[in-house]
């Protein structure tokens, strides 16, 4: 009996020890970031800039797992068409810091809204946001409405997730939901990188830099908090809020996306029927790095025709 409690213990121990033993995100980490890093009243965020200085300004909210590496290509692709880029890492991906306690919307919105003043962004700008970004970009459209001009979602959270039970247990059960996070989440993760490795991508290095981020103290806890925070929102009221505002809506969809399932096109479709839709033939959920060069035709011809409208 002895024994046996020990084993238990110990499996139990394995996981918190190496979560405790991960590394704290730290300067000489992030020395070779591109890009600068802004010391914001919740902790540093590190964004970039791409694209002409006196450009209109895109501001772009990366996913739940990916950093803001994510944009790289897409971000390029905007540069070309006159736009300048902002991107930054999200608290808990990337260089950005690490803070522990929940992840609701308020929390993203707040890093959003402290970093647009950091960067002196006083006027309207386009919001992109992927996946998980998609229900921050959202929830920012819907509760500043005057700050945006035109609403672009790829892959958008906020209307459903693809059935997951283990995921959803532990996103509803303190303590044995967040032991089995840190136990399954990186080996899982891991799986799922080697899996797209074959995958042709826009982005140097991508599937490093996602490996990248389990090694750092609170990812783990901090995409647990996500799930129990901003992802189990249905943004049925913030959609409709978006249209009674008169806000451009374009929502990309991959046509092969295992992680946002194909309801949530009729959902959006059915809370604003005045958003444009497109589904990227062969994309999966990682369409930013996987079909930038779609993307940006997606968005310029969405433009163009809102610019004729108005001519």
């Amino acid at each position: 009996m002895i024994w046996f409690l020990l084993i238990a213990a110990l499996i139990i121990a394995i996981p918190l020890v190496i979560e405790r033993n991960r590394a704290e995100m730290e300067d000489a980490d992030r020395g070779s970031a591109l890009g600068q890093f802004a010391e914001l009243p919740d902790g540093v965020t590190h964004y970039a800039w791409t694209g002409p200085a006196q450009g209109p300004v895109v501001v772009c909210i990366h996913g739940l797992t990916t950093p803001s590496i994510v944009w790289r290509a897409v971000a390029r692709g905007l540069a070309s068409m006159g736009y300048r880029t902002l991107t930054y890492d999200l608290y808990g991906r990337g260089y950005s810091d690490r803070p522990s306690g929940p992840q609701d919307r308020q929390f993203f919105i707040k890093q959003l809204q402290d970093l647009l003043e950091d960067q002196d962004v006083t006027g309207s700008f386009t919001l992109l946001g992927y996946s998980m970004g998609g229900s921050i970009a959202t929830c920012f459209a819907a509760a500043f409405p005057e700050r945006v001009e035109r609403l672009i979602l790829l892959a958008p959270a906020g209307m459903g997730l693809a059935p997951n039970k283990l995921v959803d247990f532990m996103a509803k059960t303190p303590l044995v939901g967040d032991w089995l996070m840190l136990a399954l989440f990186p080996p899982t993760f891991r799986r799922g990188i080697r899996a797209e490795r074959d995958i042709p991508v826009q982005v140097r290095h991508i599937h490093d830099h996602q490996a990248e981020q389990l090694d750092y103290k609170q990812h783990v806890p901090g995409v647990l908090a996500s799930r129990r925070g901003i992802l189990a929102d249905v943004l049925r009221d913030e959609h409709r809020a978006i249209r009674t505002h008169d806000i451009p809506v374009l929502a990309l969809w991959g046509q092969d996306d295992q992680v946002i399932p194909a309801s949530a096109i009729g959902s959006l479709a059915e809370w604003n029927r005045a958003a444009e839709h497109e589904v990227i033939k062969g994309a999966g959920h990682g369409l930013p790095y996987t079909h930038a060069p779609q993307i940006i035709a997606a968005i310029k011809a969405h433009i163009d025709t809102a610019d004729k409208a108005t001519d």
